[in-house]
């Protein structure tokens, strides 16, 4: 009597595999469970909705070791060698409600400046466009009529560095010269200009990064880094500055965190963590923990994974419009509560010695979560996608590669045929865009691993591209002095 319930028992067995649901930081949405061979995405977009009791039901993607989950599970099983005595880890990764199309045309060759341009940047809302060049100018730009909008003139040197403060009121930029200088978006006029440069002493502006707006509104701080190893907290309002002391040599870039730290990378091998005060909190510690050195080359970049939610602050895709800066700073503590989840903030810094490490600085300021290794020339540029699953950098080994945001482990290369300068991510995370010395921009499908689009089009060198934060368009700007403006 017992052998017939037996055997149905086991035959159901075999046609079940046991999973775990988790987050991408690790942690499981509950109990592992026995799923059905055939249950396919679609099914576990179900599953996961109902056991977060999420109202509205959100958008999820699935993955295994890194490998989206576009079949049902019997497929997936019978591709790739699992264990049946341990349970299936299946990452459940929430996705952007909107979808944003890939480029594919140039819409507009818009001509001003005089010199390479070198830096471009949407603001927080996508509706405006703002660049920075050799010929010592900020541009802004119509992004409706494709047309020049305001010309800014008041540095004295190439323009290596500007920064929309999140709440959109301001522009920032920093000179090869050291002069600092804040603009009206509405007039391009200047408001206010910081420092006071030596003709003898060349003070480079390395970099900008604004306070979040969910922790001040509204903007009126903003830390740079610069050429004389120090870097700068500056209040717009009094004029003065806190210095960050401590490093031996440039300070390549910084980044203002939302847990209120901030984070210096510079040519003397370190990165550093320091409160608002200027009191250093930390040094990280690289592979060599005795070193003084984080790396033993210089640190060309930082990226934070909640850069594009502190980036865009309040605003979203909606195009929502905000009556007050209490109104703006609520929303978006809300969008980066939201955003991190229980997750704490994580940090990559790419150098010159070809790898990068990844850090969770406030919960493991003793050592690195992953040494990431594969580039076999200096790492230009790391950026993490808006949903902070991923980590991509560009090379001058001619190539992007992507990397698991939350493990640091390798997922694929992508290849240019020169140098490749800067990386921009779509909003939805779906898209990754470069641009290089070859000439060409080129976007990556970050689902199928592979080109999506040859973007082609300049006459010299890609030096700059940014991906508007509302998904709409892309800009581009480099060594033929042209801005280039892209659309789906």
């Amino acid at each position: 009597m017992t052998a017939v319930p037996a055997a149905v028992e086991k035959s159901e067995a075999m046609n079940n595999v046991m999973c775990l649901l988790i987050n991408p930081d690790g942690s499981p949405l509950g109990a592992p469970i026995y799923l059905p061979q055939t249950t396919a995405p679609q099914h576990l977009q179900q599953i996961v909705n109902k056991l977060l009791n999420n109202e509205e039901k959100l958008p999820y993607s699935f993955y295994i070791s890194d490998q989206e989950l576009l079949v049902p599970l019997a497929t997936y099983l019978n591709k790739n060698k699992f264990s049946v005595e341990k349970a299936l880890h299946i990452v459940c990764q929430p996705q952007a409600i909107f979808r944003v199309r890939p480029v594919h045309r140039c819409s507009a060759t818009i001509s001003g400046h005089k010199e390479a341009v070198l830096t471009v940047a949407f603001s927080p809302d996508g509706k405006q466009l703002a660049s920075g060049s050799g010929d010592t100018t900020v541009r802004f730009w119509d992004i409706t009529t494709q047309t020049p909008l305001y010309t800014c003139k008041g540095h004295k040197d190439w323009v290596l560095s500007i920064a929309w403060s999140p709440d959109g009121k301001y522009l920032a930029s920093g000179s090869r010269a050291g002069e600092l200088i804040c603009w009206d978006p509405q007039t391009g006029k200047s408001l206010v200009s910081l420092g006071n440069p030596r003709s003898d002493l060349k003070k480079w502006i390395t970099s900008i990064s604004w306070e979040p707006v969910h922790l001040n509104a509204p903007c009126r701080r903003f830390v740079c880094g610069s050429k004389d190893n120090v870097a700068r907290i500056w209040d717009i309002s009094l004029k003065k500055c806190i210095c960050l002391i401590g490093h031996a040599q440039s300070v390549t870039c910084v980044k203002w965190g939302g847990d209120g730290v901030i984070y210096t990378g510079s040519q003397d091998g370190t990165v550093k963590v320091w409160e608002t005060t200027g009191k250093l909190i930390c040094t990280l510690k690289g592979k060599e923990a005795s070193s003084r050195q984080t790396h033993p080359n210089w640190v060309n970049s930082l990226a934070l994974s909640t850069e594009y939610v502190l980036r865009t602050g309040a605003f979203d895709h909606t195009g929502k419009q905000f009556s007050s800066p209490e109104e703006m700073k609520k929303v978006a503590l809300e969008r980066y509560t939201k955003m991190r989840g229980s997750a704490p903030e994580r940090l990559v810094s790419g150098s010159d010695d070809c790898t990068m490490y990844l850090w969770e600085p406030l919960s493991n300021n003793n050592g690195y979560e992953a040494h990431m290794t594969g580039h076999q020339q200096a790492i230009n540029h790391v950026s993490f996608s808006p949903d902070g699953q991923w980590v991509a950098s560009a090379s001058f080994d001619n190539s992007v590669k992507l990397w698991n945001g939350t493990t640091g482990k390798f997922v694929a290369t992508f290849r240019h045929v020169r140098d490749v300068y800067q990386i921009s991510w779509s909003a939805d995370s779906r898209l990754l865009l470069s641009g290089s010395e070859d000439t060409t921009l080129k976007v990556w499908d970050n689902r199928t691993r592979k080109r999506k689009q040859d973007l082609p089009g300049h006459y010299d060198a890609v030096y700059a591209v940014d991906w508007s934060p509302d998904g709409e368009k892309v800009a581009s700007g480099g060594k033929d002095k042209v801005l280039k403006l892209w659309m789906g």
